[in-house]
């Protein structure tokens, strides 16, 4: 009896210490608030103004799951499970899936980095978007995003991805990811080169990061056969202008940041090209510089300027700038107050104004100024929480 006894407490000490090594934490986050914006296109293709609730503007509601196992010498396993949705109307996001926003396993080491495989950030989100964009840096978040996202700063998920993201080596850290078509014979993505009809879509994305004390710069490039074949779908639209069926798009950037005292300043350059099936390719290029400070330790302001161009078959210039004010009423609350302004020029080749369009996302956010309108004011006043 008393052997058995003392098998017992054992097993219960190991399993106590084996579970003491492992963790999964839930966590998530809820953004809402009423936006107003002073043109958008209307259900004729007109111009109106509409006042309307906002879902994550500032950052992207979400709930999810990661956990970790000790295996001991370094070497951990590591899990994500992460799912957006609309607070205002309880739908998923990213197309309906239930783990949209990511969705991945894999091991990391001490020293070396990580090996995960699944739904995953391109560099170009890990590093850009995240890093050196008025979005990241300030609560203007998606509404402060390149035009549609064309430049995959805040949304570049990519499907069937195995992805190496090192270890900080004395600041600096780089990474490659690869994204499968999962057709048989395409592993390179269905031939883009000639094709006359859309193929299956793969990535592969590459970046580099550096940091020293307050200072830090990255770059980071991501390409994409045949965008419109993923799932969900990358959006190739800028505001008004269709670009066609796309063959590939391709983005590189760089970008850089400094902080000093309660104030930070970056800037970031993206260049995107994007190749239709048939006919020109187009060019778009973006150009950001921002800061922001902590007035106290509570509030802090941010102002944000982007001038965009499109080139090619036509000629399209956006300047945004993008205002904020964030308020933490505790460190997992605070409210915020932005003010954004988009003034568009140019013309398509029928003769058609281009339109402005705030926002990341056309299907999330803003539509385009609508026939007619050439700018948008948008304004905003939100909550957000953490847990």
């Amino acid at each position: 009896m008393n052997k058995k006894i003392l098998a017992a407490a054992v097993l219960t000490s190991v399993a106590g210490a084996t579970h003491a090594q492992s963790s999964v934490t839930l966590y998530g986050l809820i953004d809402a608030g009423v936006s107003y914006v002073n043109h958008t296109k209307n259900a004729s293709g007109g111009s109106s103004k509409a006042f309307s609730y906002g879902d994550g503007v500032a950052s992207g509601s979400r709930w999810g799951l990661r956990g970790t196992e000790d295996l001991g010498g370094g070497l951990k396993a590591i899990f994500v499970l992460e799912s957006g949705f609309n607070s205002g109307t309880g739908t998923l996001g990213q197309g309906g899936a239930e783990f949209g926003r990511q969705a991945f396993v894999g091991l990391t080491k001490d020293g070396v980095g990580s090996v995960t495989l699944g739904r995953q950030y391109s560099f170009s989100t890990d590093i850009l978007g995240a890093q050196y964009s008025t979005g990241a840096n300030t609560v203007a978040g998606n509404y402060a995003f390149h035009v549609n996202d064309v430049d995959q700063l805040t949304s570049s998920r990519i499907n069937n991805a195995v992805k190496f993201a090192s270890a900080s080596f004395s600041g600096f850290t780089f990474g490659g990811l690869y994204g499968f078509s999962n057709q048989a014979g395409e592993f390179a993505g269905s031939s883009a080169t000639g094709a006359t009809a859309p193929g299956s879509s793969r990535t592969y994305s590459f970046g580099a990061n550096y940091a020293y004390g307050p200072f830090s710069i990255g770059a980071a490039y991501t390409d994409i056969t045949f965008p419109g074949s993923a799932a969900p779908t990358f959006s190739t639209a800028l505001a008004n202008i269709t670009t066609g069926t796309g063959r590939d798009l391709r983005t590189f950037g760089a970008g850089g940041r400094y902080a000093f005292g309660p104030a930070t300043l970056w800037a970031l350059w993206t260049n995107t090209r994007f190749e239709p099936i048939a006919g020109a390719s187009t060019l778009y290029n973006a150009y950001e510089v921002g800061g922001k400070y902590a007035i106290t330790s509570a509030l802090a302001g941010g102002l944000g300027y982007t001038y965009s161009r499109a080139s090619g078959a036509f000629s399209a210039h956006w300047n945004q700038v993008n205002s904020s004010v964030d308020y933490s009423l505790s460190k997992r609350t605070d409210v915020y107050l932005l003010g954004i302004y988009q003034q568009a020029s140019g013309k398509l080749p029928n003769g058609t104004d281009v339109q402005a369009q705030i926002g990341s996302s056309a299907s999330s956010f803003f539509q385009p100024s609508g026939t007619g309108a050439d700018n948008q004011v948008a304004v905003r006043i939100g909550i957000r929480h953490k847990f």
